[in-house]
């Protein structure tokens, strides 16, 4: 089956949903989920975007569908995936070798040597 966006494409995108980095800001910020909700018209949006699961970043047409999504394995391996704290730009620096050395200077290795 080829990819929506052409043949070339490797990547689909029908079922693409948001990030988790993207759903922990979400989560850490009601704000951020407003400004999100708030780029969608509501007429659009099945069952009027009454129901919406921020963990799994779906919408829902009824309260029945949500409640059963909540209960299945999908929505329950996404907050399993959630739990854990995404990677920051300090921790990526880290593992490559950059950042705080707190290592001696040299400056201070040959006043020290001087010393004795």
């Amino acid at each position: 089956m080829p990819a929506i966006r052409g043949a070339k494409s490797k990547k689909k995108t029908r079922r693409h949903t948001r990030d988790l980095d993207q759903i922990h800001a979400d989560l850490d910020s009601p704000r951020h989920l407003e400004r999100y909700t708030d780029t969608k018209n509501s007429e659009d949006l099945p069952g009027l975007g009454k129901w919406y699961c921020t963990e799994c970043s779906k919408w829902f047409d009824m309260e029945s569908n949500f409640e059963g999504h909540k209960k299945g394995s999908n929505h329950k391996r996404r907050v399993k995936q959630l739990k854990e704290e995404p990677h920051t730009q300090k921790e990526a620096e880290a593992a490559i070798g950059l950042g705080v050395d707190n290592g001696k200077r040299m400056a201070q290795q040959t006043a020290m040597e001087m010393e004795t």
